[in-house]
């Protein structure tokens, strides 16, 4: 297996899917990757078959032109090596088995829309990508990003996030784009203990950060039920502190070996015009409360 790195792009020519590509340039720099481009040609299923062998293939030839051009234009405005790849079947399945294939440290793909509004098929496959994908995805809705990366907004529920979220958190901070961590936690009561506690808690994360050499904020928000949702006011905070990636972490169920994404998660993916890089956890279950420094 070569031991370059691997960045998946998985693209449609859309406008989104070039936005995610711009958006990686950046991140393959600072890992010394190379950027690989996949474009998947979807089972056509039964209309498929009024076409014949000749079309399909005039189709795929024309997509393979269209890719090779892209990578030269981006191989000569980045000097960033890019390869290109076509494949068939299903979207979402194919991006996971070709990440899978080229060991990918990373998948930046766009998201179109919001939910309940129909999306071009790379968008509407985004959220089955980041469940099953075994790599970390970078989702990308919006339209204009600063370059680099100077905050990256950590939400933690302090019941049910992992240790591990913070130190992703801590390696990214300490790229060559120098960021800071913004830690945040959504709280929906003003029972005293609990506030107390999460505070307690929240300036442990903040002194562990720090001692790693990463610049860090902690910040408690008091939402308000019926008004905003819990993915909605951490948007507002990112958007407020300046955020370039929103980092989440996907879950697993104890006695199923596929990942979820929680309706939280999910509502930041579709809703959030900064991107949002979803972390796998390593072990199978880790529902650590921080309750002492690491």
């Amino acid at each position: 297996m070569n031991s370059v790195k691997k960045i998946l792009v998985p693209t449609d020519f859309s406008e989104q899917s070039i936005v995610a590509l711009n958006q990686s340039y950046n991140l393959a720099r600072e890992i010394k990757a190379e950027i690989t481009l996949l474009y998947v040609l979807e089972d056509g299923g039964t209309i498929s078959r009024f076409f014949s062998k000749q079309h399909h293939d005039e189709v795929k030839s024309g997509i393979e032109a269209d890719l090779l051009k892209l990578a030269k234009e981006v191989e000569k405005k980045t000097k960033i090596p890019v390869n290109t790849l076509i494949a068939k079947g299903s979207v979402y399945e194919k991006i996971v088995e070709v990440a899978d294939l080229l060991n990918a440290e990373f998948i930046i793909m766009g998201v179109h829309g919001r939910v309940g509004i129909k999306k071009k098929f790379i968008g509407s496959n985004a959220l089955r990508v980041v469940r099953e994908a075994n790599c970390p995805v970078i989702t990308i809705r919006g339209k204009h990003h600063r370059d680099g990366c100077k905050n990256i907004v950590l939400p933690l529920d302090l019941t049910k996030e992992t240790k591990e979220k913070v130190s992703k958190a801590i390696e990214w901070g300490k790229l060559g784009y120098g960021a800071a961590i913004r830690v945040v936690s959504v709280l929906f009561t003003t029972d005293e203990f609990v506030v107390n506690r999460l505070t307690r808690q929240l300036g442990q994360v903040k002194s562990f950060i720090e001692k790693a050499g990463v610049e860090c904020t902690a910040e408690i928000i008091k939402g308000i039920k019926g008004e905003e949702t819990l993915a909605q006011n951490i948007i507002d905070y990112a958007n407020k502190v300046d955020g370039d990636l929103i980092m989440i972490m996907t879950q697993q169920e104890v006695d199923f070996t596929q990942y979820f994404i929680g309706s939280a998660a999910q509502e930041i993916i579709n809703n959030s015009d900064i991107p949002v890089i979803s972390i796998i956890p390593s072990m199978k279950k880790d529902t650590s409360v921080f309750t002492k420094p690491y």
